[in-house]
């Protein structure tokens, strides 16, 4: 009973704040009505569905960036139902690739390969045609990841109609070079691109790998940095067809004019290529768009020297072999971890390794006499 007449008080009390007016100040507004935490106007996510194979290779040919996306998507997917129809579109697209400019470049990181690319994309489609920009990146051995930031830096490539930029991760491979660049490469061609930039994450073991499935392999180079002939390494000046010295502007021009002349020293040291042609060494500023028209005028006379003494066809043919080899070895490897006997044994053998209890080398063989004798070592 004297709840219920605390509680009248209280209510009379508050109807005579609320009606007097110079209690006005202190009444409480009802304040904003919550949403729900759903949103209401949420529509189910649908799932999109593959396409075919024939789908995916008509809208490539027809040159659909979207069913070029997605098959690479497919080309870098480690699922094997994916590859099993990665397989397939590169089959079909096979008879179309082929007729393309493939140019590797490489350099140390901070060389301005990616801004360099922007302006050496931009010279190129001005002559007319397509280009498509492989960037690897570098992933991370902790985590597996990649910042894939090197579109950023290709800015006014980023936004042109017939450029097609796709960053990569290198996912663990040699180096940096994404596994499945070749097909990636084979995938672009198909769809009309007809200059093809592979551009290495610059750490000085993928240039190998990228040699091996370009036409032209670019070695950019920076004056002004420190012993100069710290850059002047004998494998990778080797495999380069041309070297130009980057951020050839101000006051780094007469630097960038004695690197010049020190990578030409350097070139008479080795023996002719294969083909025949003497790498130039060129200078030029990516960031101001300086030589890049000369550095093009040489990459046009290698290809018209290339074809011209037949070396163009015969190392197309060789890299076409290579990659079957090291398709070969790729298949064996993984048919060899994944099977569970040896994933078994492999435990057992590294646990004695570790207790220093057998060899390294005596271990590795009992596993692979265990693979052999089991009959699971064919493809």
């Amino acid at each position: 009973m004297e709840k219920e007449n605390n509680s009248h008080t209280h209510t009379v009390q508050h109807c005579h704040i609320e009606n007097d007016e110079q209690f006005a100040g202190l009444m409480v507004n009802v304040g904003v009505k919550q949403p729900p935490s759903v949103n209401p106007y949420m529509k189910p996510r649908v799932r999109r569905t593959m396409p075919a194979v024939g789908e995916i290779v008509e809208g490539i040919l027809r040159g659909d960036v979207t069913m070029l996306s997605r098959a690479v998507t497919l080309v870098e997917s480690v699922s094997p139902q994916h590859q099993s129809l990665a397989q397939e579109v590169i089959e079909k697209c096979l008879p179309y690739s082929g007729n393309s400019r493939r140019i590797g470049i490489t350099g140390v990181p901070g060389a301005g390969k990616s801004t360099s690319i922007d302006s050496f994309g931009l010279h190129v489609l001005k002559q007319g045609g397509k280009l498509a920009v492989l960037a690897i990146d570098p992933s991370s051995e902790r985590t597996k990841g990649s910042i894939l930031g090197d579109k950023t830096r290709m800015e006014r490539l980023a936004v042109h109609p017939s450029a097609f930029i796709r960053p990569s991760p290198s996912a663990g491979s040699l180096g940096g070079v994404a596994r499945k660049t070749r097909e990636t490469i084979v995938l672009c061609e198909a769809a009309g691109y007809n200059n093809i930039f592979v551009e290495t994450v610059g750490v000085g073991q993928s240039e190998t790998a990228v040699h091996s499935m370009v036409d032209f392999f670019l070695l950019i180079q920076l004056a002004g940095t420190g012993d100069e002939l710290q850059g002047i390494k004998r494998g990778i000046m080797e495999m380069a067809d041309g070297i130009v010295i980057n951020k050839a502007d101000g006051d780094n021009v007469d630097r960038a004019r004695l690197a010049q002349a020190q990578f030409r020293s350097a070139l008479h040291l080795f023996p002719p290529t294969q083909s025949g042609w003497i790498p130039e060494v060129l200078c030029y500023s990516g960031y101001y768009d300086l030589g890049i028209g000369e550095v093009w005028d040489m990459i046009d006379r290698y290809f018209e020297f290339s074809k011209s003494n037949g070396y163009f066809d015969t190392k197309r043919q060789q890299q076409a072999r290579y990659w079957m080899y090291e398709t070969i070895d790729e298949q064996l490897r993984r048919n060899f971890y994944n099977n569970p006997e040896v994933e078994r044994m492999l435990r057992e053998k590294e646990a004695r390794v570790l207790s220093n209890l057998q060899s390294s080398f005596t271990a590795a063989r009992d596993v692979l006499d265990c693979y052999y004798a089991a009959g699971k070592g064919s493809v």
